[in-house]
């Protein structure tokens, strides 16, 4: 009997949702392999490159919304924008509503450092999927030969 994993949409096998962990897994330590050392030519750090990456989805952060994200005491979160703000990748700005509070916006050059970033991201995971394709025609001409062989010395 084969246990199932009931998502919103559908259900997964067990060995199904354990084979997408796994790939997700794999797919993940292989873009931040790829990932590491473009990140170290523009002189980024991971969690700069992921503040990055959120800001590019978003208008602009405070900067207290920026350390609750990043997990990260408001001083911690001031010395990475600190840091993204001198390589040219953001913007700080006051609050027409409240002058006292900071807020960040992500700069067209951090937008395009994210672009090429997510472009390498897509262009490897697209290459790992083809690679997981290719596997599972393998397995299935296999599987499909095997048939075929067990059939054929049946008759």
């Amino acid at each position: 009997m084969k246990h199932s994993i009931t998502t919103r949409n559908n259900a997964l096998t067990a060995d199904e949702a354990q084979h997408l962990a796994d790939f997700v897994l794999f797919s993940q330590r292989n873009c931040i392999l790829r990932l590491s050392p473009e990140l170290n030519q523009d002189k980024i750090s991971y969690p700069q490159f992921f503040l990055l990456a959120y800001l590019a989805e978003e208008e602009c952060l405070s900067m207290s919304s920026i350390a609750r994200m990043m997990g990260h005491s408001t001083a911690a979160a001031t010395g990475m924008v600190d840091k993204l703000q001198e390589l040219g990748h953001l913007k700080r700005f006051t609050a027409a509503a409240d002058r006292r509070k900071i807020m960040v916006r992500i700069t067209d050059q951090g937008r395009e450092l994210i672009a090429r970033m997510r472009g390498n991201i897509a262009r490897d995971l697209a290459d790992l999927m083809a690679m997981e394709d290719n596997a599972m025609q393998l397995s299935r001409a296999r599987t499909l030969i095997k048939r075929h062989n067990t059939t054929s010395t049946l008759n």
